[in-house]
């Protein structure tokens, strides 16, 4: 992430979120930071925060991308990821394999295939960004 970063002259700032207690804190301080827009990263204490986090970056105006499509139906903006669904088709398929015999360190470690793009047209709203068509037709899943 950092390497992009320099790459497209953006400057990070991590705020670590280790309790529901640090949310708004990591909030204030982004916002304090003149934060223009927030990536989630997946974490125990976020997913099950999501209304809140959606709620906060709306509240804050800030454009937020999140690491699960589930923010989504919480209210958040964006998701960009491995398609869930088929990562458990996939899983089952090697639960199967190792119930017929095979053993775990002899398959193949694979990566996701399939990815899903979606975007909330709602959360976009409530912060006043318009998300142009040419984004608009790329998106697997648009929330209106």
């Amino acid at each position: 992430m950092e390497l992009t970063a320099k790459v497209f002259g953006v400057k990070l700032q991590y705020l670590d979120v280790l309790s529901p207690k640090d949310i708004e804190t990591a909030f204030r301080a982004a916002s304090k930071g003149r934060a223009d827009a927030v990536l989630m990263l997946p974490g125990s204490v976020l997913v099950l925060q999501r209304a809140q986090l959606a709620d906060l970056a709306a509240k804050n105006r800030l454009p937020a991308i999140y690491p699960q499509a589930d923010y989504m139906e919480a209210g958040g903006l964006m998701y960009y990821g491995a398609n869930t669904a088929d990562l458990f088709r996939r899983t089952a398929t090697y639960v199967d394999k190792i119930l017929k015999g095979a053993k775990p360190a002899d398959l193949p470690v694979e990566q996701p295939t399939k990815f899903e793009f979606i975007i909330n047209l709602k959360a976009a709203k409530q912060i006043d960004l318009t998300i142009p068509p040419n984004v608009l037709v790329r998106a697997d899943k648009v929330i209106k």
